[in-house]
């Protein structure tokens, strides 16, 4: 759970900014993504394989 204290004469605008910052940093809602819908392990595998390959072709052509 995460906890922001709120400063006496703070802006209500700041806390939240601070909030939505610490939220992201903490990947919950990456997590809540993912957990969403089950990708077989051969599909995650193909999509990694392929952005290795996509990776690769761009650094071909850099160096070329």
């Amino acid at each position: 759970m995460l906890i922001i204290p709120v400063k006496e004469g703070e802006n209500i605008d700041r806390a939240l900014k601070r909030f939505k910052r610490k939220f992201d940093r903490t990947g919950t809602k990456r997590q809540l993504q993912t957990r969403k819908q089950f990708t077989k392990p051969s599909v995650e595998k193909r999509a990694q394989i392929q952005k290795a390959q996509y990776i690769q072709r761009l650094r071909d052509l850099e160096n070329i």
